[in-house]
């Protein structure tokens, strides 16, 4: 190829810089609304974040539309954006949906799983092992995330997979909370939870997966009311 027809190709680099900037914005923005640093309500003004990055408006834009699929930040009729309040009022209507799907999704897997499903729930046990003792939370919630996912997904049924990964980031701030209870020092008892829960799965015993996920979800959602009935009065976003 000539000097003349590479000059003459588009320059895609604009292009892979914007994608990166999508990427740098969506990234610091999830994070800091998963680790409560960005409180929930609180406003997201596009102005104000290009000229925190350095950057357009557009992948701002973009960064935030990501952000309003994963149901962390809401889109006002005004065209004002806010950091997702967390519904507290109606949380139990959550609860009951959540317990449900770790029952369910822990069932069909006990049904259906293949050994390349095995291998993935298990790679990601590994990665939340790892997330625990180092007690890095972020990375707890990400790797709790994708050992449930990875369970729902050897079920086979993708419209109860589609549903369970909803629920699963939209409770990624109340699972924050409930680390931040631990001071992010999760008890290894709740690990060794995920561990009977593949156990069960890999051998077959959809009783005991079912069990296994009902108490798995009892313990969290207890935990959390606990903790929200002892600090409502203390702290506004809640």
């Amino acid at each position: 190829m000539t000097d003349e027809s590479l000059a003459a190709l588009p320059d895609a680099a604009p292009e892979r810089r914007r994608g990166s900037g999508v990427r740098l914005v969506y990234e610091t923005l999830r994070d800091e609304i998963l680790d409560l640093v960005l409180r929930p309500g609180s406003a997201l003004d596009e102005v104000a974040l290009a000229e925190r990055f350095g950057m357009s408006r557009t992948p701002i834009r973009e960064a935030l539309v990501r952000l309003a699929g994963e149901g962390l930040v809401d889109t006002l009729p005004n065209r004002s954006t806010i950091v997702a309040p967390i519904d507290y009022l109606n949380l139990h209507h959550f609860f009951d949906a959540i317990t449900l799907m770790y029952r369910v999704s822990n069932r069909q897997a006990a049904r259906y799983h293949t050994p390349a499903d095995l291998a993935r729930i298990r790679a990601a046990q590994a990665d939340y092992a790892a997330a625990v003792n180092a007690q890095d939370a972020l990375a707890m919630i990400a790797a709790n995330r994708a050992f449930h996912a990875a369970i729902a997904e050897a079920g086979g049924n993708p419209y109860y997979t589609q549903f369970f990964v909803r629920m699963l980031d939209e409770g990624r701030r109340l699972l924050r909370l409930y680390y931040q209870s631990f001071d992010d020092r999760l008890p290894q008892e709740y690990v060794e939870e995920h561990e009977a829960i593949i156990a069960a799965i890999a051998s077959g015993d959809v009783g005991a997966a079912d069990r296994l996920g009902r108490a798995h979800a009892d313990q969290i959602v207890a935990h959390i009311q606990a903790l929200l009935a002892r600090d409502d009065r203390d702290d506004p976003a809640l």
